[in-house]
């Protein structure tokens, strides 16, 4: 009798181990996924809802840039990545099924910077100055050098939340390949590359192959295939 009971006992344990080990199987397939995609953990920017328009222009066609500042009033919803970079979390969608789609034909793609607080932009332009200052430049020309690189706080698509930095992973992707691979398809999923090298004059800021902005399906179409900028596409619409 208690040698069947003992049976009983170790029956009992081998199955608690097996579901444990199942458990920690299940969490760390979990956890890959994630590591490998984003997450979609939602933060509500002071608690209110997302700016539809501005000035009737829809969200995801706002302009900023030098000569169009962020609107004063204008509300973000964020969406946190697992990287702890963030989005605005209208276009978190699109942006992952690119990612995952990219991750399909070899490209391995990250969020090097996403949003951006007026604080944060400040802080980035004043590091590029003293980087320039250090290397022997006057006040001014340090000034002038830096706001080709960083945009003035106010000026930035990364305040929008709808521009992001994109880059390789480092280890199965290189930055070249990831552009690449951007250039050619990112406008399916409503992403532009916001500043061709050729269109400087046009948008203000200088080459970088990295910035993408998504301004939604249709425009991105037709500012892709029309090798146009945002600007000049905004600009046709209006006209």
């Amino acid at each position: 009798m208690a040698h069947t009971k003992q049976r009983k006992r170790r029956r009992r344990k081998h199955i608690v181990i097996i579901l444990i080990v199942l458990l920690l199987t299940v969490g760390a397939g979990a956890g890959i996924l994630l590591k490998e995609g984003l997450s979609s953990d939602v933060v509500a920017k002071d608690g209110q809802e997302a700016t539809a328009s501005v000035d009737g222009t829809p969200w995801n066609l706002i302009l900023v840039n030098k000569w169009n500042r962020l609107p004063s009033n204008y509300k973000i919803e964020l969406t946190t990545l697992s990287n702890g970079q963030s989005v605005d979390q209208r276009i978190y969608p699109a942006l992952q099924q690119m990612f995952d789609d990219a991750r399909q034909a070899g490209i391995y793609p990250i969020v090097g910077s996403g949003f951006r607080t007026e604080k944060k932009q400040k802080s980035l332009m004043k590091e590029k100055i003293a980087d320039y200052k250090a290397k022997g430049l006057s006040d001014q020309e340090a000034k002038e050098k830096a706001e080709a690189w960083v945009a003035l706080p106010g000026t930035s698509e990364h305040q929008l939340g709808l521009g992001v930095d994109i880059n390789a992973d480092g280890v199965y992707s290189t930055g070249d390949q990831v552009y690449q691979w951007m250039e050619q398809n990112s406008y399916k999923y409503g992403f532009i590359r916001r500043y061709p090298p050729d269109k400087t004059d046009i948008t203000g800021v200088i080459n970088e192959p990295w910035h993408f902005r998504y301004v939604g399906t249709d425009a991105a179409a037709q500012i892709h295939n029309r090798g146009i900028t945002l600007e000049e596409y905004l600009d046709q619409v209006h006209s």
